[in-house]
């Protein structure tokens, strides 16, 4: 076979984007196509950033079209020197090109790259753009990225601003499909972290619709997650600029064992953290064993703390603004930036150094509570050293009752976690031992909520799962050491089973949190009914179960036999891997978390010491549930 220049292919335009759109959006799924929605919301941030936009809004209208409107000084329509056409069509069609390279149009923003809107663009098979501008209305069309026409004046306007309206490609994207309340979830941050600015979302789909505008910014958002739960410290609030950056700081110290740490960079969320937020623990935990030794405060059985110790009970919201921020890919997960660390580290410093001073009893309050967390970690050390001394962790026996596959590596592997040994029995019976493992669980496992770590160590159960799974725990999880690929709740479609189910997801949630945030925990989805007439069977599944609908749909008569499945040990081994088990025809649930500080909220109220929270939790939302099946 030859190879000459002839097979050499070169990509023009926005070509690139279209072959391959996970380079430039991380991903076709869910995810991806929420992220286009953000790319243009992003933009119209950086207008307010620069102080030029009030007010923002975000449209979800029929056949999946998407508007996003803003009132900031409209993008620039006169002809562009370099590329001969308008600066709209350039921002739109070419990569690499937007105001954030000119540092006089824009000190900070979050669209670094320039390929924000041109990737858009180029995703969709329709996008119309219109600018209001010097008094006229412009618009230009778009498809598949390539203009339909040049930008036309279709009226007057006495406004400012911008609106993209796109509609995303059904070719590219495993869902064109726009979810309300995961945009809601961002737009709700993005006014969290710019005071002033109005936030509106319109579904016309539903006629749902919310504005948020929230003055007092982080100082606020750290107030509404910390809740009701008892706090060890005031609210500490940091606003100080620094070289190339603007720190926007709040944090505070609450009676938990749970941390919650949020950050953003030019109002992008940076969910996998980066330099600014190391700069921050590090400078907490440099004060705080300093002025513990300046105070004689320091206990000569725990020494100088560690890191674990400072931010159990910590939560924080950390926004800075760069000029020139600098991310690990396109979807701006982590930031790289290493002078911001130092910046962020003297910032927190100073401040807190200053405050301890002036304050000595709001530092020996926060003192007794990482005295404790140091105990406590030095007990559960204490603990799993004796948990390797005495079992399977140390010799690489896994637990007798788990029935392990034969694949070895974690690639295409399942682990089910199910609901007593009854159930256990079946699954093993029935599953492909290829490639699928089965743990049974006896009973209803620890709630792991507010349990030591000790106590969570020493719990049969618990101890199973951890061994079992083989990532590790809490700070040292590591999820490239996980044996299974997918790990996958199997519990009875009753009260009971959806209690363990809880329990596990708090324990994943508060204690392996990364086999959430890669996508490897699944919950399985058991049939409720089957029926039966003759030869024919139709299972009928959770959530939307209409009985009367379903025997007309499927086309039974009157005679038709009705089993309702309370437990997976009910099923014969053949039918739980036809109906739960068989990844051809099975129906699984991602465990995913659309809003991180949400998800931790709730994890409190229920699973939680305060009963009178879970109590008016059940109350308010008691309306909502129309079959309770006991």
């Amino acid at each position: 076979m030859t190879y000459d220049a002839s097979q050499i292919k070169v990509l023009e335009g926005l070509e690139p984007v279209r072959q391959r759109p996970g380079m430039y959006i991380g991903s076709t799924d869910t995810k991806g196509l929420h992220h286009m929605v953000q790319e243009i919301v992003d933009n119209a941030v950086d207008e307010s950033l620069a102080g030029f936009c009030n007010n923002i809004t975000v449209v979800l209208g029929e056949g999946n079209w998407v508007s996003v409107y803003d009132d900031g000084r409209g993008i620039p329509v006169a002809k562009h020197k370099k590329t001969n056409k308008s600066a709209l069509e350039t921002i739109l069609t070419v990569l690499h090109a937007g105001g954030k390279f000119e540092k006089s149009a824009y000190k900070v923003s979050g669209g670094l790259h320039g390929v924000g809107s041109s990737v858009v663009n180029a995703l969709s098979t329709d996008m119309i753009a219109q600018v209001h501008k010097n008094g006229k209305l412009y618009q230009q069309e778009y498809k598949k990225g390539v203009p339909v026409d040049d930008v036309k004046i279709i009226g007057e306007t006495d406004k400012t601003g911008t609106t993209i309206k796109f509609r995303p490609d059904g070719d590219i994207f495993e869902t064109i499909e726009f979810s309300y309340n995961l945009i809601t979830t961002r737009l709700k941050q993005s006014a969290y972290l710019t005071p002033g600015v109005s936030f509106t979302i319109i579904d016309e789909r539903t006629d749902k619709r919310e504005r948020f505008y929230f003055q007092g910014g982080i100082k606020t958002w750290l107030k509404n997650i910390v809740g009701e739960q008892v706090s060890v410290t005031d609210q500490y609030f940091i606003q100080k600029e620094g070289k190339d950056i603007w720190a926007d700081i709040s944090f505070q110290f609450v009676d938990t064992t749970n941390d919650n740490i949020i950050s953003f960079v030019n109002n992008v969320h940076t969910i996998d953290g980066g330099s600014h937020v190391n700069g921050f623990k590090n400078s907490l935990l440099k004060i705080i064993n300093e002025t513990a030794q300046s105070f004689n405060q320091v206990d000569k059985k725990i020494g100088e703390f560690q890191m674990s110790d400072i931010t159990d009970g910590l939560y924080a919201i950390i926004s800075i603004k760069i000029p020139e921020p600098q991310f690990e890919g396109q979807t701006k997960g982590k930031l790289g930036n290493s002078y911001v660390r130092k910046e962020i580290d003297k910032i927190v410093y100073d401040y807190l150094k200053d405050y301890f001073k002036q304050n000595e009893d709001q530092f020996k309050n926060l003192l007794e509570k990482i005295t404790l967390s140091a105990k406590a970690r030095i007990a559960a050390k204490m603990a799993r050293e004796t948990v390797l001394r005495k079992n399977v962790l140390s010799t690489g026996v896994l637990p007798g009752k788990l029935s392990d596959c034969h694949i070895k590596k974690p690639e295409g592997t399942e682990l089910y976690i199910v609901e007593g040994n009854s159930a256990g029995g079946s699954a093993k019976q029935g599953r492909d031992s290829a490639f699928q493992a089965i743990l049974p669980l006896r009973g209803k496992i620890l709630n792991t909520e507010n349990a030591a770590m000790q106590r969570i160590l020493q719990n049969n159960e618990v101890k199973s799962l951890i061994i079992a799974i083989g990532g590790g725990i809490k700070d040292n999880f590591d999820i490239s050491k996980i044996r299974y690929e997918k790990i996958i709740i199997m519990t009875d479609a009753d009260v009971d089973g959806a209690h363990i189910r809880t329990l596990l997801l708090t324990f994943f949630y508060r204690y392996m949190k990364p086999l959430v945030d890669n996508g490897n925990l699944y919950i399985a989805v058991p049939p409720i009914y089957k029926l039966k007439q003759g030869k024919k069977e139709v299972y009928i599944y959770p959530p939307n179960v209409d009985l009367n609908k379903s025997i007309q749909e499927n086309g039974f008569g009157q005679n038709v036999q009705i089993s309702r499945y309370k437990g997976l040990g009910e099923m014969n081994p053949q039918q739980l891997w036809d109906t739960t088990m068989d990844p051809e025809f099975r129906k699984m649930q991602q465990v995913t978390v659309q809003d991180a500080q949400e998800s931790d909220r709730l994890f409190r109220v229920l699973m939680g010491e305060d009963v009178s929270m879970r109590r008016n939790f059940i109350l308010n939302n008691a309306k909502n549930v129309k079959d309770l099946d006991l």
